[in-house]
């Protein structure tokens, strides 16, 4: 009760920034991709099948704000699409750089009964020192889409950068949820920087949960990302 009391507030807060941040001066980018499965916290949204994916997203000239609308294919309830609208916040403190978010995500024509759109807030903790890399991440969602409730997914994510273009990275984390299976996931994988805009990534990505189907099986995922 008190974390979701918490998001609440978070929300409400966090709503406000694109009207704030859109009265300074910034600009837009945009980032397209497309891989061989869609992952999120480690299972897959896509069925096991191919996905895409876009976004646009504007930021203030410091970096501090940035809100925008983003899409990507799924398969989940009858729905093919999932957009959404966000905005939030990138502070710094201590030495650390901190991420602070949160989405309204939408399911285009779902079947007809199935819950279709969800709040979700993010809290990201960061740390680099030359070429290491770290991140804390708590995630929580007061009532997901389809039959999920409210569900928290808590993650500690490491990685190295071994040359400008070569990077490698894992991450464990554990998704607690109400009205669904609750489980631990976890990937490693590499990612490599095919030109200053377009970036490969391959991904091993697995979990402890022993249900069915095509979306909680192990997968080594290939995807890549272009930035203009």
């Amino acid at each position: 009760m008190r974390l979701t009391v918490t998001a609440l507030a978070f929300v409400l807060a966090t709503t406000a920034l694109p009207a704030a941040a859109m009265a300074q001066s910034g600009s837009w980018n945009v980032s397209v991709g497309a891989g061989t499965d869609n992952r999120s916290k480690d299972i897959s949204k896509s069925d096991g099948e191919a996905f895409v994916w876009g976004e646009a997203l504007w930021e203030s000239d410091s970096g501090f704000f940035y809100a925008g609308p983003a899409f990507e294919t799924i398969k989940s309830g009858g729905s093919d699409l999932e957009v959404e609208l966000g905005g939030g916040i990138r502070p710094q403190w201590a030495g650390f750089d901190f991420d602070l978010n949160a989405t309204h995500k939408w399911r285009l024509d779902s079947n007809p009964g199935v819950d279709d759109d969800a709040w979700e807030f993010t809290a990201d903790m960061k740390r680099t020192i030359g070429p290491a890399k770290a991140r804390l991440r708590l995630q929580h969602s007061p009532d997901g889409t389809g039959s999920v409730k409210a569900w928290t997914w808590v993650s500690a994510q490491a990685g190295w950068d071994f040359t400008d273009k070569l990077s490698a990275s894992a991450e464990i984390g554990h998704r607690d949820q109400d009205n669904a299976v609750s489980y631990t996931g976890y990937n490693i994988g590499v990612g490599y920087m095919l030109t200053k805009d377009l970036e490969l990534d391959v991904r091993w990505h697995g979990n402890d949960s022993d249900m069915p189907g095509e979306q909680y099986k192990e997968a080594l995922v290939a995807s890549v990302a272009y930035a203009f």
